[in-house]
């Protein structure tokens, strides 16, 4: 999550300015070479501000990818289709959503590349792990009839479906984005929609 290091609220106007300027420059240079690679120095230069300015918002790159990401990570798992084969709508189409998800990854290749390829961020692959961890264990209780919940991240209790499904779609779109994306987001969405359902269906099987 983004970390304002300095006393100014997070909402005052000029730290606004200077998290937009650091993360604009970040994604600008990792469209260029590997998040690894990138410094301090190199997103200071690229945002025109001084190294001292970016230490008073971010400890290092990697925090400042993760607040870069965190709006587009917000979009990507809000746009995750329900587990639900038999949605109540019949002429829904679930899988959708699941295509909005991969053209959101598309639109970000670059920076997710990186984020989440062999140089990239375990704390940021970590915090999208989690996040859609969090996201499904809730959506699954919901088709199951439970009441609406609050869960967050760091206080989802232990679920394998969802740790499962989490871990699942993040490999598949890890795998995809790191051979170029050699198929369109509506070609990976029917392919993965299927896999998803039944593995949730199983889940619930289980569970009976």
């Amino acid at each position: 999550m983004t970390t304002t290091r300095q006393h100014a609220p997070a909402g005052d106007r000029r730290v606004r300015r200077t998290h937009a300027a650091l993360q604009g420059a970040l994604i600008k240079l990792v469209e260029e070479q590997d998040l690894g690679q990138i410094s301090v120095a190199d997103v200071a230069e690229q945002a025109g501000v001084n190294r001292t300015t970016f230490y008073d918002h971010y400890r290092d790159v990697h925090e400042l990818a993760e607040a870069a990401c965190t709006s587009t990570i917000d979009t990507l798992i809000d746009s995750l289709p329900a587990l639900d084969p038999a949605p109540a709508d019949p002429d829904a189409d679930p899988a959708r959503s699941l295509v909005a998800f991969f053209e959101n990854l598309a639109e970000h290749a670059g920076l997710y590349r990186s984020l989440l390829g062999p140089q990239g961020s375990a704390r940021v692959t970590d915090h999208i792990r989690s996040r859609i961890s969090a996201t499904v264990h809730v959506a699954m209780r919901l088709n199951a009839g439970a009441p609406p919940e609050s869960v967050t991240p760091t206080d989802i209790p232990h679920d394998v479906p969802a740790a499962f499904t989490a871990g699942a779609l993040l490999g598949v779109a890890t795998d995809w984005l790191q051979r170029d994306s050699p198929r369109t987001p509506t070609e990976m969405a029917e392919l993965t929609w299927p896999l998803l359902v039944a593995s949730h269906a199983a889940a619930q099987d289980a569970k009976t």
